[in-house]
């Protein structure tokens, strides 16, 4: 108010002596007049005492706006700027931008350290280059199982060059330990869950992918050529693939963890894919086609469905993930030579058939509920892009997990109240069948209704039992199995044990007759064939 007042006064004495020069009176003249000493303001201030004091107050004032007007414009530079590239470990928040190996191992360490009760850190192998494969267990009990509690998964970055499902994931992790506390449902999750998080599965194809490639397969395979994705064992077709140690590590590490539901993230496309992923090859086409392998390629490119005997919970569980997502479940094209989706989900085979997938090998090997998330219609999108993705990956991300308390769960065992290991449990009418734990658990996941559920395990009687599904609370079911009776005079050593055949440890769907000589093709139609599928892996993930 002071610097005002002061250049009013001043504004006023320069009125005052601009009207008594001649200028003033014609301020457009070609040669106006100077002011000589006497007359200019400028000259009277710095003349005077009191001109003198002027100034010094004017000059003042100048400063102090300056400086206000230099803050001003710092805040709205930081406000336009964007968040700084470089990841800080002891950062409270992750930034959304691309993590390269290094970043995501320093962040996964710094987060197990700062929440060693919510987190566990631990490597189920290397890439090929030597990168770790880095596991986050996030869980109120993460250092151990917890009995009664169910394992869950995801899996992402498996094609190197689609690296917003990575990026997703290292957001999760960031969004549980910093929630546990103030978001009930995080709480509940993390107190009867076991999550745990592969962000990056392929790490040395992603260190040659490039960001803003939205199609493309640079980056897309293993240090050493291979797809990943179809480098699991095929329960349709034999896959002569040479194993590699990315997926060596992944296969080990299901073997040794009972999963119960499971993600895999992608990008390319806007979906949730559920299996089966392949397909025998079409009986209509046997007679029209004069080569299998030409009759693969047929049946490529004019899909059918290939559906599980748990189609109704795939599904369910692939609307659980469109619903909860912003855009997903609207089944929009990406692009408007791609297809639509309806709801956002959709049958493997039917999208297009692929031999040697993770998620059908979750599902048939080992009883895990296994889907493919396409989350970014773009492989590697601009690192802008990230926070929106997350916007709309968030609540799905979570929502999916909690799918794992649906359906029905217990434990099986011996009359003792022993758990019995290793128990085959079939729900009848499902012919994938699942195992218990060393602990004697189970878990499946159904939708309400009825059902009939065949135990065996070796050295004891099978057992049929009844239960009901609904939708409010998972079903809990515990089995007694009783030993199996004793027959008289079996077997040189005396009295023996009656053991049934034991149930295969999972049900592996029959191919047709023809599949192994389709296996076999190596003419130029298998090669045309396996181009295209290729090609079309490559523009849709």
């Amino acid at each position: 108010m002071f610097c005002f007042i002061t250049t009013a006064l001043v504004g006023q004495l320069f009125t005052f002596v601009d009207l008594k020069s001649p200028s003033a009176v014609h301020p457009i003249q070609s040669n106006p007049i100077q002011l000589n000493q006497t007359n200019d303001p400028k000259m009277i201030l710095r003349n005077t005492i009191v001109g003198q004091l002027i100034l010094m107050l004017l000059y003042g004032c100048h400063y102090a706006y300056l400086s206000s007007a230099k803050t001003v414009n710092n805040d709205q530079l930081s406000m336009a700027l964007p968040e700084p590239r470089a990841y800080l470990p002891d950062a409270q928040n992750l930034d959304f931008v691309y993590h390269d190996h290094e970043e995501l191992t320093r962040f996964l360490r710094a987060t197990s350290a700062r929440y060693p009760n919510l987190t566990a850190l631990y490597s189920i192998g290397k890439s090929i280059q030597g990168r770790d494969l880095w596991v986050m267990v996030v869980s109120s009990s993460p250092y151990e199982h917890m009995v009664g509690k169910p394992d869950v998964k995801y899996v992402g970055n498996i094609h190197g060059n689609e690296p917003v499902g990575r990026e997703m994931l290292l957001h999760l992790i960031q969004y549980f330990v910093s929630s546990y506390n103030t978001d009930q449902y995080v709480k509940w999750l993390l107190d009867n869950t076991r999550i745990h998080i592969l962000p990056t599965m392929n790490p040395d194809g992603y260190a040659v992918s490039k960001e803003g490639t939205c199609d493309g397969g640079q980056g897309r395979y293993n240090a050493r050529g291979f797809d990943l994705n179809r480098n699991f064992p095929d329960y349709f077709k034999q896959n002569n693939k040479r194993g590699q140690p990315e997926t060596d590590a992944v296969k080990d590490w299901i073997s040794k963890i009972q999963f119960v539901l499971s993600g895999s993230l992608h990008g390319g496309a806007l979906v949730a894919s559920y299996p089966y992923d392949n397909t025998p090859n079409s009986r209509l086409l046997k007679g029209i086609c004069r080569s299998s392998a030409l009759c693969a390629m047929f049946q490529t490119y004019s899909a059918a469905p290939s559906l599980t005997p748990d189609d109704d919970v795939f599904k369910h569980l692939s609307l659980v993930y469109a619903r909860n997502h912003a855009k997903m479940s609207r089944g929009v094209a990406c692009k408007s030579a791609t297809p639509a989706f309806e709801n956002g989900i959709t049958n493997g085979a039917a999208w297009y058939p692929l031999t040697g997938g993770m998620q059908d090998y979750n599902y048939v090997w080992y009883g895990c509920m296994e889907i493919t998330l396409e989350i970014s219609c773009c492989k590697f999108p601009p690192a802008y892009e990230l926070k929106k993705y997350w916007e709309d990956n968030q609540l799905s991300l979570i929502k999916f997990l909690a799918e794992a308390h649906r359906g029905v769960q217990g434990f099986v065992f011996d009359p003792a109240g022993m758990p019995i290991e290793r128990a085959s449990i079939k729900i009848k009418g499902r012919d994938v069948g699942f195992q218990t734990t060393k602990y004697g658990e189970f878990w499946r996941i159904l939708l309400p209704g009825y059902y009939k559920a065949e135990v065996f395990a070796e050295g004891y009687a099978p057992r049929e039992v009844e239960f009901v599904i609904v939708e409010q609370h998972p079903t809990l079911l515990n089995v007694t199995l009783q030993a199996s009776k004793r027959i008289e005079g079996v077997g040189a050593g005396g009295p023996s044990f009656y053991r049934p055949m034991q149930a295969p440890q999972h049900y592996r769907p029959g191919a047709p007759p023809y599949a192994t000589a389709a296996s076999n093709d190596n003419g130029i139609l298998s090669t045309i064939s396996n181009g295209l599928n290729s090609l079309y892996s490559n523009i849709f993930g």
